[in-house]
């Protein structure tokens, strides 16, 4: 785990707990709250490590590398998610997880997890749930690298991020670079850039204020 924490016994830590769901709530005080800095690596792929990071503020990207140095982005996680489950079965880490912002987590051990399981079952069934989710989103992932190109996935990626404002248009409200996009969607940041500027110029897409807004449909095909 990176040295990038701020240990500081004195975090707003408990309006934090109080804003996750009940059971959720529950297994994170029984952790400890510690705020790490961005760009902070929590776990990494191939460790034999089992902790678990409740994230209570801030955010944290999962994501693939290969040894070239090349990352794909599998999710990004905020507030009232959690990761590092998957060490329930006592495999070695399957993807890295690192911090965007600075951001402060609960450590809950494998064993006061599987403790608190044992208490209350019903968070079984919350973590089932969450992992069905986080499988077919992972199996969307994959069915998009295989059949879109670069561009059919920057508009599935625009279209599943943008929400609706009340002048008609769509907003990402997430702040993406040219590289955060490229690693979610598995091409180079140079591709990225010049769909962008193409869609730009074609009054497709408007940079504002460092978010994305949709001033019309994107086209199916580029």
């Amino acid at each position: 785990m990176s040295s990038n924490v701020n240990k500081s016994d004195r975090l707003p830590d408990a309006g934090l707990l109080a804003a996750l769901p009940p059971l959720l709530s529950g297994l994170a005080r029984r952790g400890v709250i510690r705020q790490y800095r961005a760009d902070t690596t929590l776990i990494e792929e191939g460790d034999n490590d089992d902790t678990i990071f409740v994230v209570l503020s801030g955010s944290v990207r999962i994501f693939c590398s290969d040894g070239s140095g090349k990352e794909i982005t599998l999710a990004v996680y905020g507030p009232g998610e959690y990761v590092g489950e998957m060490s329930l079965d006592g495999g070695l880490r399957s993807a890295s997880v690192t911090t965007e912002t600075i951001t402060v987590c609960s450590i809950v051990s494998n064993m006061t997890l599987r403790a608190y399981i044992a208490e209350h079952p019903q968070f079984a069934l919350d973590l089932i749930r969450r992992l069905i989710r986080r499988t077919r989103l992972a199996t969307a992932s994959a069915r998009s690298l295989a059949l879109f190109d670069s561009y059919g996935r920057i508009k599935q990626l625009f279209d599943n991020l943008a929400e609706a404002r009340a002048d008609g248009k769509r907003l990402v409200s997430e702040r993406l670079t040219h590289m955060a996009i490229a690693q979610r969607i598995g091409c180079t940041r140079e591709l990225v850039s010049r769909l962008l500027k193409e869609l730009e110029t074609g009054g497709f897409i408007l940079t504002e204020n460092r978010h994305y807004v949709l001033l019309q449909e994107l086209p199916v095909k580029w």
